[in-house]
């Protein structure tokens, strides 16, 4: 599996694999525009390890995560496997879900990235580790006082799509995008189909062919 992870990241982009699943009826499977990697260029696949956090102040209670700093963050931290994404959501825009330290572990962990609906920190060790990131920014505030992860490997939802455990993620300067376990297969083979085409056309009007013609002739623009 990771050497067809690699021919997705090497040969395909969001764009072909939307475009497929657009075709199977999955026409809302890209997360908000806002995700963007925190160094452009930056291209993951992965396969998605989910994370609920919300809004928890200190002081609040008297639940079971009440004294708990940062919930069961490390726990979900330290479950990450090869190739997964951690990928969070639930939070307020007003604290970092992501840091210097939790990328310096996932790394260890052999994880393909993070994908954070929110804010990031530490950006500077980020980058010098190499790790890929997505986020909405950066912002320094720490979410220790501010917010708990309430559990992982459980369904999310960001921007109306949900994301499963083990969902395939494909992220690139373009969007992040969900590609369901139930259609993986149709979908990847598609959208390498359709990446051959789209060059055969590039190649064509290159040669002089009319866009009319090119896509009357293959169907793909």
């Amino acid at each position: 599996m990771s050497d067809l992870f690699e021919c997705i990241r090497r040969d395909l982009f969001t764009a072909v694999i939307g475009d497929a699943l657009d075709a199977l009826g999955y026409r809302r499977q890209f997360l908000p525009p806002g995700l963007l990697p925190l160094e452009p260029g930056t291209r993951i696949v992965g396969r998605a390890m989910p994370v609920l956090e919300a809004p928890y102040p200190e002081g609040a209670g008297p639940g079971p995560l009440a004294d708990k700093p940062f919930g069961v963050m490390f726990q979900a931290l330290d479950d990450l496997k090869p190739g997964e994404i951690y990928i969070a959501s639930g939070a307020a825009l007003d604290f970092a879900l992501w840091g210097g330290l939790m990328s310096t572990r996932a790394r260890h962990l052999g994880a393909a990235g993070a994908i954070l609906d929110g804010y990031v920190r530490d950006t500077s060790e980020i980058r010098a580790l190499g790790f890929p990131v997505f986020s909405r920014g950066a912002y320094a505030q720490d979410q220790g006082v501010r917010g708990k992860v309430l559990d992982f490997r459980t369904p999310i939802t960001i921007g109306g799509v949900q994301v499963c455990d083990g969902d395939m993620i494909v992220a690139d300067d373009e969007g992040v995008l969900i590609v369901p376990r139930a259609v993986e297969d149709e979908a990847i083979a598609a959208a390498f189909q359709k990446a051959s085409t789209e060059n055969r056309v590039a190649e064509a009007i290159r040669g002089g062919m009319s866009s009319q013609e090119a896509f009357a002739t293959f169907g793909v623009m």
